[in-house]
């Protein structure tokens, strides 16, 4: 290299420094402001009582207005991260959120949870979605982040069920890419493996590699993807199917990456919470509609969406919990409860079935 080169490297990096410099500034000075906020809002309620920190429509507003604003060379989502991560920090000077998820850790769940709040949050890892939703409802935690649709294998029932049981308010979504690895604990010998384990849903999105690679291999289905990579980090004769996470977390080792059939194969997650979030102008709404039995009765009920031109992004049908061979409707579509256009499509809906359940109306996701 030549002095010339040396000398400009070196002023590239003095000016990093210094541009460094100023984003620690910038920063702390965004945490004083969040400090400021929390102490405002505080002052403006009653003797005893908590605020709300966690904003979800604020907090989508500001992502998506920097990505609007964004000019590169860092990509719209790389610079979203960044900005979700400072914030998550900021609001941790106000309060830690405390966030369940279905663990153990090292999960999927997890990791949108990760992905939707930020590190600095709590997460609480729960051995099933029905106690997450328990969680959120006895207010040991604020949110609860669950699985509930997976482009492949389609909806998550523990989940749609635990809607009929709870009330809980849908507070947001996050869509995550799911990639699967086959894992092995160092005493593994590779040419021995004789079972696999992993939940049944990531077994079932990796049917068709494990038939071609691994035709009679076992394959054990259990709780979840963090807990097939803690089983085999001692095992000498199994392997896991999971996500990045989970092999950092466990120490294994990949022996295939990325061995899912689909790839683009994503899962959907719910933040569920207590509070009702305001209109964003971009954002999705959950109902549960429960009909009478009778001919032409879901055309009915779709028909009010049509004629006011709301967008139907997933109907799925669960057996009713009232009686033998009735059913429910869970319809996500985009829209606000409070948008004039929805508001009396729901009322139209509930005139004409037996009852209609709003989940929630929440920013659509961001990242």
């Amino acid at each position: 290299m030549s002095m010339s080169d040396e000398a400009q490297l070196q002023a590239l990096r003095n000016r990093i420094d210094t541009i460094d410099e100023k984003i620690l500034e910038l920063i702390s000075e965004r945490a004083q402001c969040a400090q400021t906020v929390a102490q405002v809002k505080q002052k403006s309620l009653p003797a005893g009582a908590k605020p709300v920190y966690y904003r979800p429509e604020r907090e989508a507003w500001v992502l998506k207005h920097i990505m609007e604003l964004n000019k590169g060379p860092l990509d719209n989502e790389e610079m979203a991260r960044l900005f979700r991560e400072i914030m998550s920090a900021c609001l941790a000077l106000e309060e830690p959120l405390k966030v369940a998820y279905l663990g153990p850790e090292g999960t999927f769940t997890q990791a949108a949870a990760i992905k939707h709040f930020g590190h600095s949050v709590i997460s609480v890892p729960m051995a099933a979605i029905d106690e997450i939703f328990r969680e959120v409802a006895a207010g040991a935690v604020q949110f609860g982040v669950v699985p509930v649709e997976n482009s492949t294998e389609g909806a998550i029932n523990h989940t749609l069920d635990s809607f009929l049981e709870h009330d809980m308010v849908i507070c947001g979504e996050v869509e995550l890419r799911i990639h699967h690895h086959l894992l092995v604990g160092e005493n593994t010998r590779t040419d021995k493996i004789s079972r696999v384990y992993s939940h049944a849903q990531s077994l079932a999105q990796c049917r068709k590699w494990l038939d071609a690679h691994y035709p009679n291999v076992e394959r054990v289905a259990v709780s979840s993807n963090a807990e097939a990579a803690k089983r085999v980090r001692g095992e000498w004769n199994s392997a896991a199917i999971a996500g990045d996470m989970a092999c950092e977390l466990y120490e294994l080792t990949k022996i295939a990456e990325k061995i899912e059939d689909r790839p683009d194969n994503s899962t959907r997650f719910l933040i569920i919470g207590t509070q009702s979030v305001p209109s964003t102008g971009d954002d999705k709404t959950s109902v549960i509609v429960s009909t009478r039995n009778k001919p032409g009765a879901l055309h009915e009920l779709l028909q009010p969406f049509h004629a006011n031109g709301i967008d139907l992004t997933r109907i799925e049908t669960r057996p009713s919990r009232i009686g033998k061979w009735t059913y429910v409707f869970f319809i996500d579509f985009f829209g606000h409860q409070d948008d004039p256009l929805v508001r009396d499509v729901l009322e139209k809906v509930n005139n004409d079935s037996v009852a209609v359940k709003v989940l929630g109306s929440y920013p659509k996701a961001v990242l």
